[in-house]
């Protein structure tokens, strides 16, 4: 009977010493700044091709842009100072890894619900379809807090831009209407960006992937940490 007492109390330490040194390399782990030079070429334009760190490589951030939101108010970076920012590109009739993303974001929404430093960006791809009206049932469907979850319409070319140029989630090469944002041109991503309080990107994920997803709520507290 000591014999398996002694064990078992074995145990229970052992796990709790993985348990605390779990704990502290989570508190003492740091979000890589991604810069274009960091990912894969066929997800960064041509024209950012080997930019990164140093004095001539820059430092990657969101530019600016103008868009409208379900609630018909404009939307420009501005709504993104000071905040930690989940974006991702959808359209509201995609039938496959659409409604897996949202649902999957609608988790993170609802575990930072009336955070005012969490926000989510959804791109629609499809501005042809996805005006005003169509993001806001959206939106109501999901019963989305329309304050820190923005659905986000406007010009074709500038939604695509955002996304090639700026989030570096869906490729250029090979692609003969890059840039144009033409009626042939349509883009289907799973990724899903982190930006931190600084427009930079600090992460990439699956937004298929409800593990990847429970990663992203990580990094979040991460950056509210290190902004704080």
């Amino acid at each position: 009977m000591k014999r398996v007492l002694i064990v078992f109390l074995i145990f229970i330490i052992g796990a709790g010493i993985i348990i605390f040194l779990n704990l502290e390399w989570q508190n003492d782990r740091k979000l890589p700044v991604f810069q274009p030079i960091d990912i894969n070429p066929e997800l960064v334009d041509s024209s950012l091709h080997g930019r990164g760190r140093g004095i001539d490589g820059g430092d990657h951030r969101i530019s600016n842009f103008t868009l409208l939101d379900q609630l018909n108010q404009e939307v420009t970076k501005e709504i993104m100072l000071d905040k930690i920012v989940l974006a991702d590109f959808f359209f509201v009739s995609c039938p496959s890894i659409c409604p897996k993303m949202t649902n999957n974001l609608l988790k993170i929404h609802k575990h930072f619900k009336l955070d005012s430093s969490i926000l989510i960006l959804s791109h629609t791809v499809w501005p042809e379809v996805d005006n005003v009206d169509v993001l806001y049932r959206y939106a109501e469907k999901y019963g989305v807090d329309h304050k820190y979850w923005r659905f986000l319409t406007g010009k074709k070319q500038e939604l695509y831009r955002l996304a090639r140029q700026d989030y570096l989630v869906v490729p250029d090469i090979n692609d003969p209407n890059f840039q144009h944002g033409s009626d042939a041109d349509f883009i289907h991503t799973e990724n899903i960006v982190l930006i931190d309080q600084k427009q930079r990107i600090r992460g990439f994920y699956d937004g298929t992937d409800e593990t990847q997803m429970q990663q992203a709520i990580e990094d979040i507290e991460i950056l509210k940490k290190s902004f704080n």
